[in-house]
């Protein structure tokens, strides 16, 4: 008999900002980041553009192991029945036990509970494993910028997806 751990889907609080942090930096990689690798001293992971609101946590057992951010993708009245994933990240001894999943199905649960019509989101052309999880929820890609970013000396596609809620 196989052990599941007990997962558990539940919005951020201001006492998760540690372990959010500590997550981001565990996780980050060029696979995902378009950013260089964060240095000490490090930014609070809650700031002015993002808070507890916008976040979603996975939880494995009682340990955080996960995140999905959710947002708006332009402050635009006339966009404003569109949300956008603006992160995901699970730990990585975490990962093959339907956390990112979970996630992914939360997440748009909150966008419809929050009114929007939409959800879309932006994946590197070279990150697989995260675009099959999104395709395998629904979303279809919807256009390719290609060589939008300079990456670990490669240019790398910015994939833009979405889907219907």
């Amino acid at each position: 008999m196989t052990f599941m751990p007990a997962l558990h889907i539940r919005p951020a609080s201001y006492d998760d900002e540690d372990a959010l942090g500590r997550l981001d930096r565990a996780t980050w990689s060029y696979l995902h980041a378009v950013r260089p690798r964060e240095e000490p001293p490090y930014e609070p992971f809650f700031g002015d553009r993002y808070g507890p609101r916008d976040h979603l946590v996975a939880e494995l057992d009682g340990r955080l192991v996960g995140y999905v951010r959710l947002g708006f993708p332009t402050p635009l009245v006339s966009n404003a029945h569109v949300r956008q994933i603006q992160g995901l990240a699970v730990a990585e001894e975490a990962r093959r036990f339907g956390v990112g999943r979970a996630l992914i199905r939360a997440v748009i649960s909150e966008a419809r509970r929050q009114g929007a019509l939409r959800i879309s989101l932006r994946v590197l052309g070279h990150n697989t494993p995260a675009r099959r999880l999104y395709e395998s929820e629904g979303f279809v890609v919807e256009g390719v910028q290609p060589g939008e970013f300079y990456l670990d000396g490669k240019y790398v596609d910015d994939v833009l997806m979405g889907r219907s809620l």
